[in-house]
């Protein structure tokens, strides 16, 4: 271990950690929305809709995140859709994402007590103001732990990004392994900096569930 190369390369990881978690963070985002909407669909039984949901959630769950990269990189374009590497890996992680966020937040709606909705509706509250005000918090606070979990499963997913030639940390990793065979550095940096990402994350799942658990919800 030579803290020298440590030092030179540092500049390096910190420009692919940046990138890793822009990517990262923008995939995990439309991946909820995704996610939320799916459920919902679940949830309400909408006809048509919910068989299209169910084929999705089929199809992402059981296809790896490499192979869909490969065929949004290099597949659509045969048929004139062009995407960077960086829209690439963000539509990647929302595919693959979606489905995982999706199943969570179904688990959420279909723990809460079907007697909310029905005491909700019976104080006058509209379906839609009884989902909104009612269902959702209660849901969200069973699925916290899932969610948590799906957050840090997909920035860990981002490794894979470095196959449609995107600067993240495992491409700078490589790069670096393949130019000045520096491995025992390049990999020591690797784990540091996706450390410095992953942990507080979890510390943060750690505290919204405690606090959601204290003020009564999903108890």
């Amino acid at each position: 271990m030579n803290p020298e190369i440590i030092g030179q390369y540092l500049p390096l990881y910190g420009e692919a950690a940046i990138l890793t978690v822009e990517l990262g963070f923008l995939g995990v985002l439309f991946s909820a929305v995704v996610g939320l909407f799916c459920a919902a669909v679940l949830y309400l039984r909408v006809p048509i809709l919910r068989q299209i949901v169910w084929i999705y959630i089929e199809l992402s769950r059981n296809t790896p995140l490499l192979i869909q990269l490969f065929f949004i990189y290099y597949g659509l374009p045969k048929v004139g859709i062009r995407t960077t590497p960086a829209v690439c890996g963000v539509a990647g992680l929302t595919f693959l994402g979606g489905s995982y966020m999706a199943e969570a937040f179904r688990s959420g709606l279909e723990a809460v007590p079907k007697i909310q909705e029905e005491s909700a509706l019976s104080l006058g509250m509209t379906k839609a103001q009884a989902i909104r005000l009612v269902i959702l918090p209660q849901a969200f606070s069973v699925s916290v732990p899932a969610l948590v979990a799906n957050v840090i499963f997909l920035l860990k997913e981002t490794s894979v990004f470095s196959a449609v030639s995107l600067m993240d940390l495992m491409f700078t990793a490589k790069n670096l392994i393949g130019l000045y065979y520096d491995t025992t550095e390049a990999l020591f940096l690797l784990v540091v900096f996706y450390l410095i990402i992953l942990l507080p994350v979890g510390v943060l799942g750690t505290v919204l569930e405690k606090r959601v658990r204290y003020a009564g919800f999903g108890s």
